[in-house]
């Protein structure tokens, strides 16, 4: 893209896949590639500056993240073109693949008693994340929906959505990153806590850190059943 002026026109004709409170994601081709564009826009209800600031801010965290996993050998989507007048990312479009929501969905749905061929699967997230955390990546937003199965084949998984992930050690964060999937998980696929359990049996056995992250992951359990109580 020579020109950031140009962006506009480019992102006009081609297919809008989603907006969301943060960006607007479109799916093209470029460089001849099958590609994600996601733009962030602004935000009218922030002052200009502010929201310059924040939105470029955002932008440089999310392609930082992403790098560093790849870097580390975490399959995460590539990074084909950054714009950071525009606020707009072009990512690798994960063909021919599926979220983990709906494969284990499909899953509790067509097989009896689903967990045992489901274990794998939650053994290589569980992996896949303490990798992830050992490099100091927090997602910010895991779900099984940011998780891909390319070509629907569980030791081809790729993380996406990387838009409020940051670089941190503390394990709090990274206890925090663990509590928001096991909420997320646990609500959107019911009857799974022996999965998740998998999961995190696999986590602590792969990761170097996962001692005081899981011990954190328990405060924060804590803290959120005490908020329930109370409200």
């Amino acid at each position: 893209m020579e020109d950031s002026a140009a962006l506009p026109g480019f992102l006009s004709a081609v297919d809008l896949l989603k907006q969301g409170a943060e960006a607007r994601v479109y799916r093209t081709v470029f460089l001849g590639r099958p590609t994600i564009v996601k733009e962030r826009f602004p935000k009218r209800y922030r002052h200009p500056v502010l929201d310059e600031k924040l939105t470029h801010r955002r932008t440089v965290q999310e392609v930082r993240s992403i790098l560093r996993c790849r870097k580390a050998g975490i399959p995460a989507p590539a990074v084909y073109f950054v714009d950071y007048t525009s606020h707009c990312i072009f990512l690798e479009d994960i063909t021919s693949s599926v979220t983990v929501r709906d494969h284990i969905a499909s899953a509790q749905q067509s097989l009896p008693g689903p967990e045992r061929e489901l274990e794998p699967l939650a053994e290589r997230v569980g992996r896949v994340l303490a990798k992830m955390h050992d490099e100091d990546v927090v997602h910010g937003d895991l779900t099984t929906s940011n998780m891909l199965l390319r070509g629907g084949e569980e030791r081809n998984l790729v993380l996406i959505d990387f838009g409020l992930s940051y670089i941190s050690a503390l394990p709090e964060d990274k206890g925090v990153d663990l509590y928001v999937l096991e909420k997320a998980f646990l609500s959107t696929h019911p009857n799974t806590e022996l999965l998740f359990a998998t999961l995190l049996k696999s986590y602590a056995a792969a990761s170097k850190k996962s001692s005081p992250v899981l011990q954190k992951l328990d405060e924060v359990r804590l803290r959120g059943r005490k908020r329930s109580m109370v409200g």
